[in-house]
C-alpha cells in the first residue's frame, strides 16, 4: 500500500538546501519545543542541584568512596547537556529548516544512553527517570521525526 504524497518522507528535509525554510507540519516543530524543554530543565537540575542530581533523581548511592567525584560529573555533564540545548534551541528557532536534524539528534540520544547503559551499567537503588523514559520517548521522537520529513499538507 502507498501513503499518500503527503505522508512520504522527504530525506533531503534532513539536511535543507535553505535551512531558514520549513516545509513540515508545526506539530513537530512545536514537539521539537517541547522535547527541547525538557532537555533544557534536565540540564539545568544536573548542572545546578546540589547532587547534580545523581542520588535526588537517578537514585545512585553518592555516600560511597568517590560519590563527590560522580557528583562532579553530573555537573559537567549538566554542562555539556546546557550547552547542547542552547545550540539547538538557536537552530530550532533560527532555523527551523533544521528542525528535521534536531529531532534525528533527540531520537539518537536514548539509543545511545541505552547502549551506554548497555555496555557501561550502572547499579541504582532504583529506577532513574531517564532509564524508565528512554524507550518511551524513543516512539515519540521517532514518529515526530518522521512527520518532520514529510511535507506539511497545505488547505488542510
Amino acid at each position: 500500500m502507498l501513503l499518500p504524497s503527503s505522508w512520504r518522507p522527504s530525506p533531503a528535509a534532513l539536511l535543507p538546501a535553505n535551512p531558514a525554510t520549513y516545509s513540515g507540519p508545526r506539530l513537530a516543530v512545536w514537539g521539537a519545543m517541547a522535547w527541547l524543554a525538557v532537555i533544557t530543565v534536565r540540564s539545568c537540575i544536573h548542572l545546578l542541584a546540589p547532587d547534580g542530581g545523581a542520588h535526588s533523581i537517578a537514585t545512585i548511592d553518592i555516600s560511597v568512596a568517590g560519590g563527590s567525584n560522580i557528583v562532579a560529573l553530573f555537573g559537567q555533564w549538566g554542562a555539556s547537556q546546557f550547552l547542547l540545548a542552547g545550540l539547538l534551541w538557536v537552530l530550532v528557532l533560527r532555523w527551523r529548516g533544521l528542525v528535521p536534524l534536531a529531532l534525528a539528534v533527540f531520537a539518537a540520544e536514548p539509543c545511545l544512553r541505552g547502549l551506554a547503559g548497555h555496555l557501561k551499567h550502572l547499579t541504582t537503588m532504583g529506577t532513574a527517570p531517564g532509564a524508565a523514559l528512554n524507550w518511551v520517548v524513543l516512539p515519540m521522537l521517532a514518529g515526530l521525526l518522521w512527520l518532520s520529513l514529510c511535507p506539511a499538507r497545505r488547505g488542510a
